[in-house]
């Protein structure tokens, strides 16, 4: 059946259905893209979608988002939903002659420095848990991984023990983890030796020997989730295991301000990506180079990475302290400089 014949639900599921199971999307994009069509059949008033005209394309994805308060970097999701559900429709399967999203724009933008949490706070943040109990110790290998390893939360929340491996590197053996992030990449990471301390106190803990917190995994083998929930105001105590037991993105995004707002951290750096662009700015910071930052942080694109250039400002302040040419003059604040602290 033609794509011209399918109700607007019909055509925008097999887009969805082709998007994630030969584009490869994740589920979190799917449904991305299908509250932006949602929205699109909202516009549209009953007009069927295969049949929008390039104008009226062009005034959902500026004027009327806009007027819902939708501002121009959050209007890319929404361009990008449009113009991919179009091209697709104009295949030679749907049969739909021409593009009507062909020469839709992104709108342009700037580009905002993400929002970092300080070292001295990240410090602070690492002992507000309470380590006299197996949440607080729960809660302290976590933000260890966020901050020692520079995790996305969704690679954290799908840690499982199997993810954890051991390596001999200069006679040492040292942990590292499998992390699986967005488009179901994986990559391998060091960890820390404190973040080491910190799992292996957390795994040996005699509250968490009482979880069962096993599944199938992989292959049908069976694997255990790593970081559990404590409480589940709806499943009954036999429901409860498994997967059941997966802390979720919420959850930690939930002690993070937990924890923090007791440390007297500001909110603007409680979130777990402030973690992660302190783990990029660090490593800059200590002249590590941008492919290797590349590979830590599991970028697909450089131009993720260049951005921890323009945050790593300690190094770039020594530099300008020592060559650039104000540093090499005598000036009339010269002698005054010389009396103030280092």
């Amino acid at each position: 059946m033609s794509a011209e014949n399918w109700t607007d639900d019909e055509a925008i599921e097999a887009w969805l259905t082709y998007m994630e199971a030969f584009r490869g999307r994740t589920a979190r994009t799917i449904e991305c893209y299908r509250a932006a069509l949602v929205r699109l059949k909202e516009f549209m008033e009953g007009k069927p979608l295969v049949h929008a005209e390039p104008d009226e394309l062009e005034v959902f994805c500026g004027l009327w988002l806009h007027k819902k308060g939708v501002i121009a970097r959050s209007r890319k999701p929404y361009i990008s939903a449009v113009k991919g559900f179009y091209a697709w429709l104009q295949g030679k399967e749907q049969g739909v002659k021409g593009n009507a999203a062909k020469e839709l724009m992104h709108p342009i933008t700037g580009h905002p420095l993400p929002r970092t949490i300080s070292l001295a706070n990240a410090e602070r943040l690492m002992w507000a848990p309470d380590m006299n109990t197996f949440i607080g110790i729960r809660d302290a290998a976590i933000l260890s991984l966020l901050i020692g390893c520079g995790l996305r939360v969704s690679g954290l929340t799908h840690l499982n023990e199997s993810d954890l491996q051991t390596m001999e590197l200069e006679c040492t053996v040292r942990l590292t983890i499998r992390v699986t992030e967005k488009g179901e990449r994986e990559r391998i990471m060091p960890v820390p030796r404190e973040a080491e301390a910190l799992l292996r106190v957390y795994l040996g803990h005699e509250e968490l020997a009482s979880i069962d917190r096993s599944f199938k995994g992989k292959g049908g083998r069976t694997d255990k989730v790593l970081f559990v929930t404590t409480k589940s105001p709806t499943l009954p105590a036999h429901e409860f295991i498994g997967e059941k037991r997966r802390l979720s993105r919420k959850g930690v995004r939930d002690l993070i301000q937990r924890h923090g707002i007791k440390a007297g951290i500001p909110a603007s750096e409680l979130h777990p990506h402030a973690m992660r662009h302190l783990f990029g700015t660090e490593l800059l910071e200590e002249d590590t180079s941008m492919l290797a930052i590349q590979e830590l942080m599991g970028h697909a694109d450089p131009k993720s990475t260049a951005i921890y250039a323009q945050l790593a400002m300690r190094k770039k302040m020594k530099t300008v302290d020592r060559a650039a040419p104000m540093s090499k003059m005598k000036t009339p604040v010269s002698e005054l400089l010389k009396r103030l602290p280092n």
